[in-house]
């Protein structure tokens, strides 16, 4: 039978349960445990899809099509493992299950109820989960912070899962301790009544994380050991480091491990941390900086700059920078400066590369496009990521192809050139408004063409193809590279590097006689994980360190 660990937030949300809980995974695997990862998300959408990024961070998509929370890429990176639609779960989705087995007289025509139904739903998809993988472990995180409305459910299904399977059931508090300048001094109340509140859903956390800008001292560890009932060998200290790659290994300092194990009643065991260990010495060391500009436009809010919204688009690019032993610096650019001052372009080329990753809506468009052009032009290493293609094709049909007025249906459905048009089943389900869960999501294979720079680089996955070889990646858009215009774009210069067999869909586009222009329709940063970059990222970054000596 698996062991389940609930780890759950006090004080404030934001602090990095999502990495607790993958690095507590990444511990356990590297003892020789199998290992899965479930978030559960308090909200009432069914799925993260139809969330504004700005507001919730990005939305990561599974090879099976869920689209879910960033924590859910957490997971994946940290472990190395695949997650799944069962390791996501959200109020609403739960209650849209237990509803519709209402509805069809699954429950034998009684009375349904908040409590105990619900929760058990939640108990049914935990277990379920670790089934799929045989998992002997399953890490639950829980979204928020105790006493929020929200989770209680949540944590209630956890305190009957703890009844039910004593043995077998571990709860960690991921809780900030917070340093007030004006008083100098790390403060434990604020904790200490997380911990109650906690209490009072039926819960003694066993373990507790300790984020704060400074590590614990002793003073603060005895005192929440005497006011939250918890031995101090349990209470970890969690504070700030500047890779989150850091963060495992500081755990194991601590002997987190086998303080887990200790509490199931499993004897200790060595971890192999050795790779991870090289990984983080290697962040921490290396002086080698490549510059990476990404021109988007979901990271500003108010006052603030925001980078959840493109989560794995940075730590993909830091994956291929660490292996070629470097730091990449990352700049954030508003494409709208382009679109008020097209002169402000020429500030592209103190770059080393530029990215145009993926979006929605019309809102800074022209200026992404006069950047994805100017590195055309100027032989600047660019990557398109979805919407990244799909303007570059609009860019080449204008300004290569001679099509004026070529555009997407998604910023002008009346345009006479929708060089990215929607497929039919995309045309009705857009005429009915049914737009959560419809997009193409998910896993779908890409036949890679010879000779190109992306079958260069997917040579590190497919080493012993030498004609046209196929490989899978995870999809989340609704318009395509209109295929009527295909003919024309290609006799122009534009390389159509990879296509989907099955519908004969574009999904990557190169243009000749450049160092490096690549674009994918796909994410491909969704499957770059830290101890194994994604070859287009790893080859985009070698191109880009290549173009750096040159200048």
């Amino acid at each position: 039978m698996a062991r389940y660990i609930f780890v759950s937030g006090g004080v404030m949300s934001g602090i990095g349960k999502g990495i607790a809980t993958a690095s507590i995974g990444r511990i356990l695997k590297s003892k020789g445990y199998k290992v899965t990862a479930i978030k559960i998300d308090p909200y009432i959408n069914v799925d993260a899809g139809t969330m504004n990024p700005v507001e919730h961070g990005e939305v990561f998509v599974t090879d099976d099509g869920t689209e879910c929370d960033q924590d859910v890429g957490n997971y994946e990176r940290f472990l190395d493992e695949n997650i799944y639609d069962k390791n996501y779960m959200t109020t609403g989705r739960v209650y849209q299950n237990v509803i519709n087995r209402e509805r069809n007289l699954e429950y034998n025509g009684r009375c349904v109820e908040v409590v105990p139904d619900i929760p058990n739903e939640v108990i049914t998809r935990i277990k379920a989960a670790g089934k799929k993988v045989e998992a002997d472990f399953v890490l639950i995180e829980i979204g928020g912070t105790v006493g929020e409305y929200q989770n209680m459910l949540f944590l209630e299904a956890a305190r009957m899962m703890k009844l039910s399977h004593p043995k077998d059931v571990l709860f960690i508090l991921v809780s900030y301790f917070p340093v007030p300048k004006m008083i100098g001094e790390m403060k434990t109340k604020p904790t200490q009544y997380a911990v109650r509140t906690l209490n009072s859903a039926g819960i003694q956390p066993e373990i507790i994380l300790a984020r704060s800008v400074l590590p614990l001292d002793e003073p603060r560890k005895r005192k929440i050991s005497m006011f939250c009932n918890i031995a101090k060998e349990d209470i970890i200290s969690a504070p700030d480091v500047k890779s989150v790659y850091e963060v495992p290994i500081n755990f194991e300092n601590e002997n987190m491990g086998n303080r887990i194990l200790k509490k199931f009643g499993i004897k200790p065991r060595e971890s192999d941390l050795k790779e991870w260990r090289k990984l983080v010495k290697l962040i921490k060391n290396s002086p080698k900086i490549v510059n990476i500009g990404v021109v988007g436009k979901y990271f500003e809010t108010g006052s603030f700059t925001l980078m959840d919204s493109y989560i794995s688009v940075i730590e993909a690019i830091k994956h291929a920078a660490f292996s070629e032993n470097k730091k990449a610096k990352i700049s954030w650019i508003s494409s709208g400066e382009f679109e008020k001052n097209p002169a402000s372009l020429k500030e592209l080329k103190k770059y080393d590369g530029i990215i145009v990753p993926g979006g929605f809506g019309n809102r800074g468009i022209e200026g992404k496009i006069k950047a994805i052009q100017y590195c055309r032009e100027n032989k600047i290493p660019f990557l398109g990521l979805c919407l990244g293609l799909q303007l570059s094709v609009i860019e080449f049909a204008r300004n290569k192809a001679g099509i004026k007025d070529a555009t997407s249906r998604e910023f002008n459905s009346h345009s006479k050139n929708l060089v990215i048009d929607v497929m039919q089943d995309q045309k009705k389900l857009l005429e009915d408004k049914h737009y959560g869960g419809t997009m193409r999501l998910g896993a779908y294979d890409c036949q890679v063409q010879p000779g190109t720079i992306s079958w260069k680089a997917y040579k590190a996955w497919v080493p012993n193809e030498t004609g046209p070889y196929i490989i899978s990646e995870r999809h989340r858009h609704r318009y395509e590279v209109n295929n009527d215009y295909r003919k024309l774009l290609e006799e122009k210069g534009l390389v159509i590097a990879g296509t989907n067999p099955k519908k004969n869909l574009v999904e990557i586009i190169e243009v000749k006689n450049h160092p490096f222009f690549v674009a994918t329709q796909f994410h491909p940063e969704f499957k770059s994980r830290p101890l194994k970059p994604h070859p287009l990222f790893k080859e985009f970054i070698k191109t880009a360190i290549n173009c750096q000596k040159k200048h």
